[in-house]
């Protein structure tokens, strides 16, 4: 069972998908594990760590993965980057196969079995294989840090001989897990923060940090959410409301921070122009969504827009990336804990369970054609 883990392209992507503690896991599965040289130079690895956990680091990527059973990576790998794996590899990275489908006809094409991490189901046995969490966790702290870099001013108050320095005021838009994470990492520099979400069960989460939370809590908002725990589409007249509580909110605040996200969908405008424009000379926005579209409006992925009443509007991309070298070892641990999944400890070797709702729910490609049932080509549905 030959094992590869790819070097991304780094002007894009600094994870990788391995970790010198993975690379000893996947040996005790029973893998010979190739490494492409210089693969975590980005995340803080070098290929002697590599070495030294017992995996051969090879020249190229076309190196690693020549002869390859198992091919990983962070970011979807394109199928001429895997010619030369064995007949029906499988190819584990996130994705992102929303509006992507000739890049997954070519995956099938390749003979890949192709795996999507982010389509991991939200079940308790994939805990600890859960990406998105993994990662936007991460993303949400970033967020804070980022913002407190563009502010200019001290986050918590402070009482000094010259006087009393006000502590910032936060807004985080959306309580999921990067906006949790937002909030606790907020509070713990000394901000005075708020937080909204159209769930109602989120209102005890938020407030359980020490935030305040803020929402039209009318008897529409009461049934908002459906047995599954997601949101339900609210109505004209109470998107309304909500809209003009938070544009009166916003106002006030010195840094808001956008985490919504619907997978597979543009990204929900939360902020509008003339709400940024309401926003304070050296206020901070920063959007998590930007590369999906953005929360905020006027933001523009990969640069911060200095607004006309003197905003700014933060639209970095890859924020789990800018912490690559946690990220990466987190990631790393999202993938071992599916890899496991699939291999036979008595016999190590490959045993992939088609069957298994993990593998069901992950599967883009198998046996030349796109088999995911969201991505299926409409004349193979």
């Amino acid at each position: 069972m030959r094992l590869a883990i790819v070097k991304e392209d780094l002007s894009v992507e600094p994870r990788v998908a391995g970790s010198p503690d993975t690379v000893k896991r996947y040996i005790g599965l029973g893998a010979e594990v190739f490494v492409s040289s210089g693969a975590g130079v980005a995340s803080g690895i070098g290929d002697s760590e590599y070495e030294g956990a017992g995996a051969r680091v090879v020249a190229d990527n076309a190196a690693a993965v020549a002869g390859a059973d198992i091919v990983l990576g962070v970011r979807r790998p394109a199928a001429a980057a895997l010619k030369g794996v064995n007949p029906g590899a499988l190819a584990i990275a996130i994705m992102d196969p929303h509006g992507h489908e000739s890049e997954l006809e070519a995956l099938a094409k390749a003979g890949v079995s192709s795996f999507a991490m982010e389509l991991m189901p939200r079940i308790t046995r994939a805990q600890v294989m859960d990406v998105l969490s993994s990662q936007a966790n991460l993303a949400g702290y970033r967020a804070v840090v980022d913002a407190a870099a563009e502010f200019g001013r001290a986050f918590p108050m402070m009482m000094t001989a010259a006087g009393t320095v006000p502590a910032a005021r936060v807004f985080v838009m959306g309580a999921g897990v990067a906006g949790l994470q937002a909030i606790a990492t907020a509070r713990r520099l000394g901000a005075v923060v708020s937080a909204t979400d159209v769930r109602p069960a989120s209102k005890e989460q938020v407030e359980s940090l020490g935030a305040k939370f803020i929402a039209v809590e009318d008897e529409e908002f009461k049934q908002a959410e459906t047995a599954g725990g997601y949101a339900k589409a609210m109505s004209a007249e109470y998107q309304a409301k909500q809209a003009a509580l938070t544009a009166t909110h916003i106002a006030k605040q010195d840094i808001v921070i956008t985490t919504a996200l619907i997978p597979g969908r543009a990204a929900p405008q939360l902020v509008s122009a003339e709400m940024v424009a309401s926003m304070k000379p050296g206020s901070v926005l920063i959007d998590l969504a930007v590369e999906r579209g953005g929360n905020v409006e006027g933001a523009v992925p990969g640069e911060v827009v200095v607004t006309a009443n003197g905003a700014k509007i933060v639209g970095h991309l890859n924020v789990p990336g800018r912490l690559a070298a946690t990220a990466s070892q987190l990631y790393a641990k999202n993938l071992y804990a599916f890899v496991e999944t699939l291999v036979d400890k008595a016999t190590k070797s490959l045993s992939v369970k088609w069957d298994d709702e993990l593998v069901k729910a992950t599967l883009l490609t198998r046996d030349g054609v796109v088999v995911h049932p969201s991505f299926k080509p409409a004349d193979a549905a």
